[in-house]
């Protein structure tokens, strides 16, 4: 009876833990929202799609005509919702991604708990994620990634919980956000069927291997290709029932007219060479080399001749990083030990990061990141776990402790320092170039 209060205790103190910074997420995210007016970097193609959608049904240009888009529906409809909700205008285009944003930030409690089993490296993770500026910036723009990268997290949170038919679905949402969600959905399968031929083996029973890991290869194909590919048809369904998406009507078939639209994106996709001013090597990611400039002005109202007003796609440069050196850490530790933690955690960050340097012809960007971000955050949680391990004592040194306070204040320092090129403030020319640490951010 004990034990059992105890579990419904803790059970209650993470319940109203990830609450509470999920809240606290989501004020800071809706704090002055609307702000700057209009659309600001994708926004223009996002929100007037996402408007389009729950208006007609289908992407459609301001004059009626059928609008060609290049990523699938599921990110826009969400974003939908918040216009449906407020209105075509800066805080209803902005709120889903103010939501969603907010609630990773309290799913990464549940991640790190269950992955950890310890509340304070579990509340640790939702800390760094709520100082981190790319997913705060990220959580107050129209784009689609906060939307995919929540879709991933839910669907390895749900893997975790032994729950893979709805993490089916839930990479199948991440798939109908952006088509780079696929890569999430090999590598959990992957890592479900070297589960069960891990589990099979340690079973030692009398079944042949060979049968049980064909069935176990045809569940997972369900899981994590037949259902995933439902739920992307599924979110289609608005194309598919109206008669004046593009190129609705290309061929008799409709089949045939939807794989000609498929084509014509994968063409669009791999034929992106443009060059950028904010175009960024993968190499640079992680260091955040170039970060991406969602915004920039020259208003009035600082106090000084020379005013600035950004809002930069940064990921906080103690976590970023850190973060570097907590991969270095968790990779050693995957080497040596062969610990599940890190062999799953840099799954997921390879699964997110590596397939960018497969085509660097291609146009890409820092704010990319964002899809692999919860597990740099949970690299630095598994760095941390393994710095504050128990003497054999069974003590943690005290200067360890000092040492994880002095790291958790040095970020919410250098969180505030880096605040107004999250929140777009308006500030001084000389304080903004002050905050350009490295030339490339210019």
């Amino acid at each position: 009876m004990t034990e059992t209060l105890v579990r419904t205790v803790q059970q209650a103190r993470d319940g109203l833990t990830s609450a509470l910074f999920t809240l606290i997420a989501l004020l800071m995210n809706l704090w002055q929202l609307a702000r700057p007016k209009g659309f600001i970097f994708d926004e223009v193609y996002y929100a007037k799609n996402a408007h389009s959608l729950v208006t007609h049904g289908v992407e459609l240009q301001s004059n009626g005509s059928a609008e060609f888009i290049v990523h699938p529906p599921i990110g826009k409809w969400i974003i939908g919702i918040g216009i449906k909700a407020f209105g075509f205008n800066e805080f209803g285009w902005r709120f889903s991604a103010a939501f969603i944003g907010a609630l990773s930030v309290g799913l990464i409690f549940f991640v790190a708990k269950r992955f950890f089993d310890s509340y304070f490296l579990a509340s640790t993770a939702s800390f760094l994620t709520l100082l981190d500026g790319i997913h705060l910036v990220h959580s107050r723009t129209a784009l689609l990634d906060i939307f995919l990268m929540f879709f991933i997290l839910l669907s390895f949170y749900l893997i975790l919980r032994n729950l893979p038919w709805l993490a089916a679905i839930t990479i199948g949402l991440a798939l109908a956000t952006k088509w780079s969600g696929i890569y999430y959905m090999v590598a959990f399968a992957g890592f479900l069927l070297y589960s069960d031929y891990r589990e099979e083996k340690a079973m030692e029973n009398e079944r042949p291997i060979r049968a049980v890991l064909i069935h176990s290869l045809w569940k997972r194909f369900t899981q994590f290709f037949l259902i995933p590919i439902a739920t992307y048809l599924a979110s289609w369904t608005g194309w598919f029932v109206t008669k004046n998406g593009w190129d609705r009507n290309w061929s008799h078939s409709i089949v045939k007219s939807f794989l000609h639209y498929h084509a014509e994106m994968w063409n669009f996709h791999t034929h992106l060479t443009e060059g950028h001013s904010y175009s960024a090597n993968p190499w640079s990611w992680l260091i955040m080399g170039r970060p991406t400039s969602f915004f920039y002005a020259s208003p009035k109202g600082c106090g000084a001749t020379s005013c600035s007003q950004e809002i930069l796609a940064l990921g906080t440069p103690f976590i970023w990083w850190s973060g570097v050196i907590a991969l270095a850490v968790t990779c050693g530790y995957w080497l040596a030990r062969r610990e599940w933690q890190s062999g799953l955690i840099l799954l997921s960050m390879a699964a997110g990061y590596l397939p960018w340097f497969l085509i660097q012809k291609r146009t890409m960007f820092t704010f990319y990141a964002i899809t692999f971000e919860p597990f740099l955050i949970l690299a630095i949680i598994f760095a941390l776990s393994k710095f504050l391990e128990r003497n054999e004592s069974g003590e943690i040194p005290r200067f360890r402790l000092y040492a994880v306070c002095g790291y958790l204040g040095a970020v919410v320092v250098n969180f505030w320092y880096f605040s107004p090129l999250f929140f777009g403030s308006v500030i001084t020319y000389s304080a903004w170039f002050h905050r350009m640490w490295i030339p490339s951010w210019i």
